[in-house]
């Protein structure tokens, strides 16, 4: 087992979702099998619009041959490991690049960082991580015996044998760092009402919610959260609301106050938008929800 990166454009050609599987040609097969059981990080080159960086960490359970896709495998990430970064991290900063593995004999950045797939030593990955969960970073556990970091280039190709604690991180984290990019997303206020209130600690008035629960397999991915107040919250989570993939919101017929709950939400009928379109809620999530929860 050891750490790893995956290189993840939001307009890639692969049949990728981040959450659930990475799709990757045969090329990179011996190297992906060496993450089976471990952590890998995601990166969005800088090359994309609006590119995040190092956005993401997740958790390899299996590789398959894709069955759709001759050629083609697929690395399955382990449900519930998928978890964004509260703050993306860039590829360099004032000191140069973050993830020294990349780097040559002489300093300098070399072809290795132009491989969609590569590891990562122990010590980049604990870098990257910390620095994408700082607000979170007391609660993340302590990763390996070395104290502070090692600032050396590693090499692109070897075995990582180590005694170190292994990498988890607990609901707790995960509801935190959630809740911290879904409001993010949508500027605090409500999706349903538009409505943004911050209460005398600074601290905004509305959930991220679910839009297919973690109990039912949903994951912790901005695509899968939209931002709600209490009464929105509870009307979805108990299928009295819902949204079509176009963001229109549904009323159920069950609903015993059909006037007031329109009162209350937007004018237009429509849910509130992120302000980054990459962020919409996916509409896999948005079927799922009208399909088990919504009632009509």
């Amino acid at each position: 087992m050891g750490y790893g990166l995956f290189v993840h454009r939001t307009d890639s050609i692969y049949d990728d979702s981040p959450a659930e599987k990475y799709q990757f040609p045969k090329q990179y097969l011996s190297r992906i099998e060496k993450f089976v059981g471990d952590w890998v990080i995601y990166y969005e080159p800088t090359k994309v619009s609006e590119a995040r960086g190092y956005y993401a960490v997740a958790k390899i359970q299996q590789v398959i041959p894709d069955p759709a896709a001759p050629q083609m495998y697929l690395a399955l990430i382990e449900p519930g490991t998928f978890l964004e970064f509260s703050n993306p991290v860039p590829f360099r900063d004032e000191s140069g690049p973050v993830e020294l593995g990349v780097l040559n004999e002489e300093g300098k950045v070399s072809g290795r960082a132009q491989s969609a797939v590569r590891p990562l030593s122990e010590n980049d990955f604990k870098r990257i991580v910390e620095r994408g969960l700082e607000e979170h970073s007391q609660l993340l556990p302590r990763l390996g015996t070395n104290q502070g970091f090692d600032d050396q280039q590693t090499p692109f190709t070897y075995d990582l044998e180590r005694e170190r604690t292994t990498f988890q991180v607990s609901r707790v984290i995960r509801d935190r760092v959630f809740r911290e990019v879904v409001l993010r997303a949508y500027d605090q206020r409500c999706a349903m009402s538009g409505l943004r209130f911050i209460n005398g600690g600074g601290r905004a008035e509305v959930a991220a919610a679910h839009i297919r629960p973690v109990e039912k397999g949903g994951p912790d991915i901005i695509n899968n959260g939209i931002a709600l107040s209490g009464t929105a919250h509870w009307m979805f989570d108990r299928g009295l609301i819902s949204l079509t993939d176009n963001l229109e919101i549904l009323i159920s017929r069950q609903t015993n106050d059909l006037d007031g709950v329109r009162t209350f939400i937007n004018k237009s009928g429509r849910a509130l938008a992120p302000l980054n379109p990459l962020h919409r809620p996916h509409p896999h999530f948005l079927e799922w929800h009208r399909s088990n929860c919504f009632k009509q």
